[in-house]
């Protein structure tokens, strides 16, 4: 089956999500045009990103070669899963659909956008960027305990896989979404040597050039660069805090 031309649009910003998808692209080796989604100035709630998707958040991305211009694609998961079925031909990233491979892949996909995802992010959310006056520990704890209790779900499978990766003998696209997560653990302050087949599989999946050209994209500090430094830490910390404030207040207007 011959690979259809592609003419594609990545709507995004520095964020696990987001590099998702210019992993993948990157990995698949397809051309694609970028469009930086500037978050501090809330352009994903402006209605010209609302269009493209309507739950204003990043990734989202429009492919004009499909011949309908008001198609557009959001949420991680899916935009992974559209990149493979129409342009993974050759099942580098992917496997043909119908086999034990495809549906084992959808596992782990579904495992981390439903799972791994959420529970971080929410982590991330209370250890970094909670409103309330003071730390709420219960929060943390319980988000971050869930965040490791994934991880150690992953770290046991691994150890049982006769191969490097989530399912069968090559990356797939279940591979990158959840290392995106995994590369920013730190973020989240939990130690991945805790868990380490978990941690040999992020290093070996991070010495891949497509990977680390499409965790660059798009250009910006290196968070687990900046994240040793308390100054800049606090600095970038203190950047986000005001724009997610105001998406707060925003998300808890009624009607």
């Amino acid at each position: 089956m011959s690979t259809p031309q592609c003419d594609l649009r990545l709507f995004t910003a520095q964020s696990p999500n987001g590099y998702k998808i210019s992993i993948t692209l990157e990995e698949l080796g397809l051309p694609y045009d970028m469009t930086v989604v500037d978050l501090k100035n809330m352009a994903h709630k402006d209605p010209a990103f609302l269009s493209i998707n309507p739950n204003g958040r990043i990734p989202a991305m429009k492919d004009k070669s499909f011949g309908d211009a008001t198609f557009s694609l959001f949420e991680s998961g899916s935009i992974q899963q559209y990149l493979v079925d129409r342009y993974d031909s050759h099942h580098k990233l992917s496997y043909p659909r119908g086999t034990r491979e495809y549906y084992e892949t959808s596992n782990w996909l579904f495992f981390q956008n439903a799972g791994v995802g959420p529970m971080q992010g929410q982590a991330n959310h209370f250890l970094r960027y909670s409103l309330a006056e003071e730390p709420l520990p219960y929060a943390i704890d319980r988000y971050q305990n869930e965040t490791r209790r994934l991880y150690r779900t992953v770290d046991k499978h691994l150890e049982t896989t006769a191969t490097d990766f989530l399912v069968g003998g090559k990356m797939t696209i279940a591979d990158i979404a959840l290392w995106c997560w995994v590369d920013s653990a730190s973020f989240t302050n939990i130690d991945v040597s805790e868990f380490p087949t978990l941690q040999r599989w992020h290093k070996r999946i991070s010495a891949r050039p497509a990977v680390q050209k499409g965790r660059k994209i798009p250009a910006g500090a290196d968070l687990n660069q900046v994240i040793k430094n308390s100054a800049d830490f606090e600095k970038f910390l203190s950047g986000n805090r005001e724009w997610i404030a105001q998406g707060l207040s925003d998300d808890a207007r009624k009607g």
